[in-house]
């Protein structure tokens, strides 16, 4: 049999005025006679990390069991997507201490010590993220992806003794490279859709049509005409989500134009509700991950030593001041809600990756993503009994649904050091590690 039908290229990219857009995985993109489901065989790992300033309530965190049938108060939003989402228990960040909210954020993916600077000769680890890009990333439009909720504080607010490059970057291309991350939504998203001329040229670009994806009108059409019906849906599906992102950024930026009183807390445009906002950040962590425009991604839900309030679920106080709660129960009880709003974010976000297709599987089955904090008893910044949760991964053989508690103090850099090895990194050590978390993707060991 002569095959003759040729394939789209998986980095196909519709092209408009200034900007570009990748597209998710199509059937037109697997090579004639081999079958979608085949591709699984060897699918695209995507790797991500969400950062939980200043620990949590551990008795309302940690699971009463070796599995996830019965959840705690604070995890009890991950119900829907459970079987994908393994908590574990008695990691560790060593290198962390002398406890503080500084080495707290600093060693959560470097695992390693913060030099005690306030100066610009601050020194800290390559960041595992940044050990990962550098191989899986290297094929993308971005190597990796950088997002937080909150502006860069470059006085104030940060650790006596520590620069304040430790609690504003959890990504570090080298010992002395942070890596900034970026809170505005419509920077993020002209990053990830922008090509070719200056941010102005496009932003007038895009002005001038009423949406980005007005531009790819031509392009778009006459990709359709050779795509079968399953390919048209499928990129039917993703344009659409790709439009929701962008009318929810425009509606932020008008909403900001109707208010003569802006909020300094965050930036001109950004949504004035955490939850909204963070929502668009983890919806542009979506797109950038199906149209393969990252594979590395890190997220910063609010930086430590956060004074940010969240009225919107009934708790007026400041983040940080309750994380230092004095054991007064009525603290405790206010900052663990901060703690279950943060996690029914990330669990909206899980079942949103479950939700979308991909090969024989869906987005989460060919990504893994760690979330967690580097405090655990915030009260005395301890940085023993993290809590973490790892959530994907099914393609990569992880067993979803189950509560790893170690006997003894584990170091997380042995957490890093398995995802670095599911996505393809392989390594010796990376920090003060000491194995591997083979419970992971294997019988469950207690």
């Amino acid at each position: 049999m002569i095959i003759t039908k040729k394939c789209l290229p998986r980095r196909t990219f519709l092209r408009g005025v200034g900007t570009m857009l990748a597209l998710p995985l199509l059937e037109a993109m697997v090579p004639a006679a081999t079958p979608l489901a085949k591709t699984a065989a060897n699918p695209v790992r995507r790797l991500g990390f969400v950062f939980m300033p200043m620990g949590c309530d551990q008795s309302r965190w940690t699971p009463p069991g070796h599995t996830l049938d019965e959840l705690s108060p604070i995890l009890s939003s991950l119900a829907p997507v459970r079987e994908h989402v393994t908590a574990i228990t008695n990691l560790e960040l060593q290198n962390a201490y002398p406890g503080s909210h500084a080495t707290s954020n600093a060693a959560f993916l470097s695992a390693a010590k913060a030099k005690l600077t306030e100066s610009t000769d601050y020194y800290l680890g390559t960041t595992v993220d940044q050990i990962a890009a550098k191989q899986i990333g290297q094929e993308t439009q971005l190597p990796s992806l950088e997002l937080a909720m909150d502006f860069l504080q470059v006085v104030g607010q940060c650790d006596n003794g520590y620069a304040c490059v430790y609690q504003n970057n959890l990504s570090w291309s080298s010992p002395t490279t942070p890596l900034p991350a970026e809170a505005h939504p419509r920077i993020v998203f002209e990053n990830l859709f922008g090509n070719g001329g200056s941010k102005a040229e496009r932003r007038a670009a895009l002005q001038r049509k009423a949406s980005l994806l007005d531009s790819f009108n031509d392009d778009l059409a006459r990709l359709q005409r050779n795509l079968g019906p399953s390919d048209r849906a499928r990129i039917s599906r993703y344009l659409e989500t790709v439009r929701e992102v962008e009318r929810r950024i425009q509606k932020a930026e008008a909403d900001t134009k109707d208010n003569p009183l802006p909020d300094l807390d965050r930036p001109v445009g950004v949504p004035a509700a955490y939850a909204d906002h963070a929502r668009l950040m983890f919806d542009l962590q979506l797109l950038a991950l199906q149209g393969d425009v990252t594979r590395v991604i890190t997220f910063q839900l609010a930086r430590e030593t956060s004074n940010r309030t969240y009225p919107e679920i009934g708790v007026p106080d400041p983040h940080h001041p309750l994380s230092h709660h004095g054991n007064d129960p009525d603290k405790i009880a206010r900052m663990a809600k901060i703690n279950q709003f943060h996690v029914s974010l990330f669990a909206e976000f899980v079942g949103k990756l479950k939700a979308t297709p991909e090969g024989n599987g869906t987005l989460l089955d060919h990504s893994l993503y760690l979330y967690g904090s580097g405090i655990g008893n915030p009260n005395v910044h301890d940085h023993t009994n993290l809590p973490i949760l790892v959530a994907g991964g099914a393609a990569g053989g992880m067993k979803g649904g189950r509560h790893i508690k170690f006997a003894k103090a584990t170091p997380l850099a042995n957490l890093h050091l398995t995802l670095l090895d599911k996505v393809g990194v392989h390594l010796d050590s990376f920090a003060d590690s000491n194995g591997h978390v083979g419970e992971l993707f294997g019988p469950l060991g207690i």
